[in-house]
């Protein structure tokens, strides 16, 4: 074998030697050309793209299960539009990317350390280590697999965790935040219009706006939405912007810092630029979605690096508060659009929810 391929190799150049020099810049020029267009298809294929759907246009056999559960959301809300986005990214390494790693000091995603979420639902590796104020725990792959599946969020419910957040004409009303914000601490008109207003100039769902405030402060706030004493002022972080910590009193300081630095010294200005903040932040870079929001399997970034949140089931509580606001306000069937992810080598069954013990 190696003597065939020394023949070969000897055959080869002689074969160039007896090439004119003027062909031989040619065939070189050709093969640079085919390399570089090679390289080309290559990275095209690699790039994530996205494809409104169309009814035909998904191959089942590559991404199986999506098909029925989406035509069947198209009946329900003719009005309704669905996004295709490609991420081109194996399932299995996703999963395991934000699951549990030695390398990082705290997990991608946490869970509440409660009975509701025991089991399956906790990842073994930790062996019951706590994190943050020391009621979260280390989420199982399981757990998060179950929750990134884009199939287990093609339901009437459970979709609003893939709408695109961008603002919709006519789909929102002050009444309607106004009627969610009751009884809070953003009650009142004039924080309604602040968020209307803000959240349209930054190109937001003035209900997402919404429904993130009450995911991150409940509806009666806590210290960062209500002032803050931190180094002489009162501030104010309703967003919860870098709260993060391990403990109490680490996550309200590096909140708190990060509003003093922002001089963040009231609550409108404070809603204002935290509007902002989700638009350039999340929104700029492709993080649309309460869904992408939380899983940053977005290229345009590092991948997931750029998670709004650790708590995994804060996308399943978020979208349950928006959704609410579009029931109530008689607006559930306007023209959203709704971003499903793709992976590549999808198991054919569906992730199963986690036992319990």
């Amino acid at each position: 074998m190696k003597l065939m391929r020394k023949l070969n190799i000897k055959h080869i150049l002689k074969t160039i030697r007896k090439i004119p020099p003027k062909s031989i810049l040619t065939v070189l020029l050709i093969i640079i050309i085919l390399v570089s267009v090679i390289s080309i298809i290559i990275v095209q294929s690699l790039k994530q793209k996205a494809v409104v759907y169309n009814g035909e246009n998904l191959n089942e056999s590559k991404y199986p299960g999506y098909k029925e559960l989406i035509d069947k959301l198209k009946e329900e809300h003719p009005n309704w539009t669905f996004t295709l986005y490609y991420t081109k990214l194996n399932w299995n390494t996703v999963i395991k990317h934000e699951g549990h790693s030695n390398n990082r000091k705290t997990p991608l995603n946490l869970i509440p350390d409660s009975s509701s979420y025991s089991g399956e639902w906790r990842c073994t590796e930790d062996n019951g280590k706590t994190y943050d104020n020391g009621s979260w725990l280390c989420a199982s792959e399981k757990a998060i697999a179950y929750k990134m599946d884009p199939r287990n969020l093609l339901d009437d419910n459970d979709i609003f965790q893939l709408k695109d957040l961008s603002y919709t004409k006519d789909a929102n009303t002050k009444e309607g935040i106004m009627s969610k914000t009751k009884d809070s601490f953003l009650e009142g008109e004039d924080v309604a219009n602040a968020i209307i207003s803000s959240a349209k100039e930054n190109d937001l769902d003035p209900y997402f706006v919404v429904s993130r405030l009450i995911q991150e402060q409940g509806k009666k706030g806590t210290k960062l939405s209500q002032g803050y004493e931190y180094n002489g002022k009162t501030v104010y972080n309703p967003f919860n912007i870098a709260a993060s910590g391990n403990s109490h009193t680490s996550i309200l300081n590096n909140a708190a810092e990060y509003a003093y630095s922002k001089e963040w010294f009231s609550l409108d200005k404070a809603l204002s630029e935290g509007i902002s903040f989700l638009n350039t932040q999340y929104m700029n870079v492709g993080q649309n979605t309460l869904y992408f929001q939380k899983f940053d399997v977005i290229k345009q970034n590092e991948l997931y690096t750029n998670q709004y949140m650790q708590n995994l089931i804060a996308p399943t509580s978020e979208s349950s508060i928006l959704l609410d606001q579009y029931e109530s306000s008689d607006t559930i069937d306007s023209d959203f659009n709704f971003i499903i992810p793709l992976y590549e080598k999808m198991p054919e069954e569906i992730s199963k929810k986690p036992k319990e013990e």
